[in-house]
């Protein structure tokens, strides 16, 4: 062979073991349902694990790793997603509520995938508002999309967003999963690998579970969480949370039971699913603890319903991945888009930074280098989760992004030297939909520090400033506020300074919202002219919400009787 024949003999060899290292790249299947609580997936062993929700999801910790603390940044939908998409935190991309939005330049995450040779797809729940142009294929749900016969969102000769279809007689789950079925069948170009994000809108309220699960659970008492029982947390709470003198407990947080006037469960699904309450059901005939009772047992069936739906439709999909040999060529992640409170402190929804609220389900499977049956309790936060899937991908993390890789954690098990030791949470939208007052923290493996600055952007709406701190190995449900034990004075200083750095840090300034950051600079001492202001607010609020409320029932009022006038006429 001659030299020249030699050198084209090496070259092709070289091209050759390139192309064969890039198809041995896994595949990227990142699954994330909607206000899907750790605490309801059975591996994680809370109170629900008895009742065996979540048989699939749990293969995945069986045969790879379960995180113990992974949290969102901001406990909220359309935020939560934005972190993932972009790898930033929300004052970063922007998108610090529910009317954010994420248009295809900054959908960091497939554009770099798709930059790397991946074949790209996004299938379910968005919720980003723009079009999800950075993928190669994508078919998605309007806004929060419906429960049953869903309507979908694709490409088309038409401008985005006028490309629809709707799949008749199906629950969203099902026809979720059959889409990504499809897409994996007959769209996903096998010369390359995938990255598929597939999204499911369950088990969001109201929580129109698929039929066929309409038995189950239905004779079964749902086991409770102690906490749902105010008289069972008497030091739970600060006066941002409770009022001065208890006289705000009605109005901040909505309720499970009769708690909270203006938005409760127990007010809510009686209309909405009357077939799950005993017949005739008449609650003013009732204690508040049996309406109570009633509202959390309907709610946690709906929800764990849901639940089923999805965890059985995962079954399907990842038979198929068996049934193609894909399963174990794949980095499967699941996740919710954060917590849900299922009852704890008489909550619902999530927005809180109480761990059942901030805290995220994380699980991976890939038997190729991660250990079946690992747990870690390293800190992550939905801002790594991109460059995690970049670096299962061969990716480096982009110098734009805010988030690290923990692929490192997921295949040792070990956190790295210099791994972050604190999660930052920020809560933007002031006592918005459910009643929730503007707050910030951080949260140690020991400890959680919340700051309820208690304002919206403009720095107004203001209801009582507090601070409250859980020692979280004494007390993980975050019954009992220590913030003013004088023992832990020194952790509390220093717990301070380390949020103050983190913001720095990250980049959290108020630069973008200065009146909002005055507020939250003017009690972030709270001496005793801080706490005296704080009694001044609350009192000042119970009267508002009073008001509110007034003008609300007067409104409902002279409506029913303008509605009746009609009726006569």
């Amino acid at each position: 062979m001659t030299k020249i024949g030699k050198l084209f003999f090496t070259f092709g060899l070289l091209i050759a073991s390139l192309v064969s290292a890039a198809d041995e790249r896994p595949n990227i299947l990142y699954i994330m349902s909607d206000d899907h609580a750790a605490h309801a997936i059975g591996a994680y062993g809370g109170r629900l694990a008895e009742l065996n929700p979540t048989p699939t999801i749990d293969r995945l910790a069986k045969e790879g790793i379960l995180f113990e603390n992974a949290f969102a940044t901001n406990s909220i939908c359309t935020p939560s997603r934005a972190c993932v998409i972009t790898g930033q935190y929300a004052h970063t991309n922007g998108v610090h509520d529910l009317g954010g939005k994420i248009e295809a330049a900054r959908q960091f995450l497939p554009a770099e995938m798709k930059k790397a040779g991946y074949n790209t797809a996004m299938v379910g729940k968005w919720h980003l508002k723009e079009e999800p142009g950075a993928f190669d294929f994508y078919t998605v749900l309007p806004g929060q999309g419906d429960y049953y016969n869903p309507t979908f969102r694709t490409q088309g000769e038409k401008k985005w967003p006028n490309n629809t279809f709707k799949v008749e007689d199906t629950h969203s789950s099902t026809a979720i999963t059959d889409i990504t079925l499809k897409w994996l069948k007959d769209g996903w170009d096998k010369e390359k690998p995938f990255f598929l994000m597939h999204h499911y809108k369950s088990p969001h309220d109201y929580f129109k579970n698929d039929h066929k699960y309409d038995d189950y659970l239905a004779d079964v008492d749902i086991p409770q969480p102690k906490n749902l029982w105010l008289e069972n947390q008497p030091k739970f709470g600060s006066i941002a949370t409770l009022g001065y003198e208890g006289e705000l407990i009605p109005h901040i947080g909505t309720s499970i039971g009769n708690r909270n006037p203006r938005r409760s469960y127990a007010g809510d699904l009686p209309g909405l699913f009357p077939e799950e309450f005993p017949k005739n059901y008449d609650p003013s005939k009732l204690s508040d603890a049996e309406v109570k009772t009633n509202a959390y047992n309907v709610y946690l069936r709906k929800y764990l319903r849901c639940v089923k739906g999805i965890d059985d439709n995962l079954a399907r999909l990842f038979a198929h991945l068996e049934e193609t040999g894909q399963m174990d060529n794949t980095v499967i992640m699941y996740t919710g888009d954060q917590g849900f409170m299922l009852g704890e402190h008489d909550y619902q929804d999530k927005r809180w930074m109480y761990d059942e609220s901030m805290r995220m389900p994380f699980l991976v499977r890939y038997p190729k280098s991660i250990k079946a049956g690992t747990r870690s309790d390293a800190i992550v936060e939905n801002v790594d989760y991109g460059p995690t899937m970049l670096a299962f991908a061969g990716i480096e993390t982009p110098d734009y992004m805010q988030g690290a890789s923990f692929k490192e954690v997921c295949e040792t098990g070990k956190e790295p030297e210099g791994w972050k030791q604190e999660a930052y949470y920020r809560y933007w939208m002031h006592m918005a939909h459910h009643d929730n007052p503007g707050h910030v923290g951080i949260r140690t493996k020991n400890y959680k520090l919340i700051y309820y600055y208690a304002c919206n952007y403009e720095g107004e709406y203001q209801t009582p400033p507090a601070w409250e701190l859980y020692d979280l190995k004494s007390d993980p449900s975050e019954n009992v506020n220590v913030y003013d034990d004088p023992k832990l004075a020194g952790t509390v200083k220093k717990l301070k300074a380390r949020l103050a750095a983190l913001r720095q840090r990250i980049g959290d300034t108020g630069e973008d919202f200065p009146e909002c950051e005055k507020v939250l600079q003017e009690f972030w001492d709270y001496d005793g002219a801080d706490k005296a202001k704080a009694v001044e607010l609350s009192n000042a609020f119970l009267k508002t919400r009073k008001a509110e409320l007034a003008e609300r029932d007067a409104k409902a009022k002279a409506k029913k009787a303008k509605q009746k006038g009609k009726k006569k006429a």
